[in-house]
Order: C-alpha cells, then structure tokens, then sequence
C-alpha cells in the first residue's frame, strides 16, 4: 500500500515557505479546549494551495514542467489552486470540472486565467475527460488529491496548528478523496496528535475503505458533494489511517448545514458544507486541546444572509 513520509512533509514546508499564508487559529467558546484553525483565508480560498504550489515547484525544480502547462480535474477548489500557482510559475493551466460545479468557483478560476472545461456531472468523469486530454496534449497531469506531492503539501498545515495551539491532542478534519487527511494524518503522528476524519454519511469514502481494508467505490449524495464528493478515497490516505491515532467517523447532512449556520450566526464566518463537516464532528473529538480544520470558504453565502427577517 502507498505511504507518505513525514520526510516528504518536511520538504514540501522548506519548498513553500513564504508562498502561502501561515494559518491563523482563533479559540471557541469553551475555555481554551477547542481553536478553529483558519485556514479557508489561505490563497484561493482553501488548504488546496499548498499541494499545488509544492507539487508545481517540484516539477519546476526537476525541469518536467511541459510547454503544454498543467491540467487537473476538480470539484472546483483543487483547480483554483492548480490555476493560481500557475499563474505564480508563468505556466499555462487547463482545469476540468463537473457540470454541477459552484459558479463562484467557475467565475474565480477564470479570473486566475485558467482554462475552464466543464464535463459530465461527477467529479470521476471530469477526471477521465482530463486523463484523455493530458494524453493527447503532453500538459502536466496534477491531482486533486491523490498524489504525494500534493498530499505532503497539505500536510504542512499540521506543524502550524502545533505552533499556535500548544499541547494540541486532536485534529479534527473532513474528508473527501484523503489528500488532505493523509498529509495531517502522518505529520500528526509524528507529533502524537491524534486525527477525527469526518465524512458526510452519503460520501464516506475512507470509512468505507477503511471497513474493507482497501479503497473501495461509494455512491455519492450530499450537501458536501462539490468538495468532499470523490467515489474513492486515495491508497495514501488509507495507509495513513492504518498507521493508528486515527479515528473515522460520519456526520449526515442536517448537522453540516447546521454547524455551517452556526458559524455564520456566531461569528460571520461563511465556509463551505466541506469545511462545516469537520465543526459537525466536534462533539466526537477526544483531548484537552482540540483543533478543528476549516479547510475552505469557496462557497456562495446567499443562503446564510437574512432578508426580511427571514434566512
């Protein structure tokens, strides 16, 4: 089974040093037992620009960065990252989505000067139409989410989390295909953290892998379907919930749309359902020190604002 190494992790921090921003934690309402990690301030809205910008440096560093640029399929916020760090490098960037992609997220990735392709409605048939043009084209072909390059890239937020909230015992993070959750997940036991990896119940590709001991297929139906929509969650994610201090649980909808609510009524905060899954769980986290993972903010907050009165 794949694996990612702290070692990795390690390097894609030196890599990426002073091209993103440092997430900012802000503590709950309880004493100090739980901080909110920001990181949906971070360049194009989500954790996702730390895998792009490390796996596009990379490339960079070996001279495999193709005349034909950089292409990746998305469910919108891996793509708004790839676009930017292109836009970062020089280098040409063609993203594919899914038909049923966030118009926020359609308008900012053309603002970045991305190509845009929309194909089929799931993200697995945007990614077979951008597999058939990296193949025909020579681009670059990055991924959302499974690759260690990108996963490593993400997983450098941990080591900030511990910076800012001392004596931090637990993680809590969503999860969609594992890129992000694989990269925490290492880093965090290098460091004796432990991780909650929270999935909504009608996209549960890690708890469903994890049950078969294997990446498996899942259907997939839920209000956090554009980010945490994948079918099938990555072999380095599975590998890093077999090492231990992993614990996967799933919430269903109505209590991502709440904790979403929650965060705007409390503190004006408007994230996406993938980042309110994470806050869903927070009552299933165990430690003195909890820190929960806001991952993005790419979203369309309409739904949040009061008028007349009424949500």
């Amino acid at each position: 089974m794949d694996q990612l190494t702290y070692d990795e992790i390690e390097a894609a921090g030196q890599r990426i040093a002073g091209r993103v921003r440092p997430v900012a934690v802000a503590p709950g309402d309880d004493g100090g037992r739980t901080w909110l990690a920001l990181e949906f301030l971070q360049h194009t809205g989500s954790f996702k620009a730390r895998g792009a910008q490390n796996f596009l440096l990379a490339h960079a560093e070996a001279g495999t960065l193709p005349d034909a640029g950089v292409t990746i399929a998305s469910g919108g916020n891996a793509g708004l990252a790839c676009a930017w760090a292109a836009r970062e490098l020089g280098v040409r960037a063609t993203v594919f989505l899914p038909e049923t992609a966030s118009p926020v997220k359609l308008a900012r990735l053309r603002s970045y000067g991305a190509e845009v392709r929309l194909a089929g409605r799931e993200y697995a048939e945007a990614l077979a139409a951008c597999e058939e043009f990296a193949a025909g084209s020579g681009a670059l072909a990055s991924h959302a989410y499974d690759h260690p390059l990108i996963a490593a890239g993400a997983g450098t937020v941990l080591a900030e989390i511990r910076a800012r909230v001392p004596g931090l015992d637990t993680v809590v993070v969503s999860v969609g295909g594992g890129g992000l959750f694989a990269g925490v997940a290492v880093a965090a036991r290098e460091h004796g953290v432990r991780v909650l990896a929270v999935e909504p119940t009608g996209s549960r590709a890690l708890n469903a892998a994890l049950a078969a001991g294997r990446p498996v297929d899942v259907p997939v139906a839920s209000v956090a379907q554009d980010a945490l929509g994948a079918r099938r969650a990555t072999a380095l994610a599975v590998g890093a919930a077999a090492q231990g201090g992993v614990r996967s649980v799933l919430v269903d909808d109505e209590a991502i749309v709440r904790a979403r609510r929650q965060l705007w009524e409390d503190r004006r905060i408007a994230v996406e359902h993938a980042a309110s899954t994470a806050l869903a769980a927070l009552d299933q986290a165990d430690g003195e020190r909890v820190a929960v993972l806001l991952c993005g903010a790419n979203t369309d907050p309409s739904d949040l604002v009061e008028t007349n009165g009424r949500p």
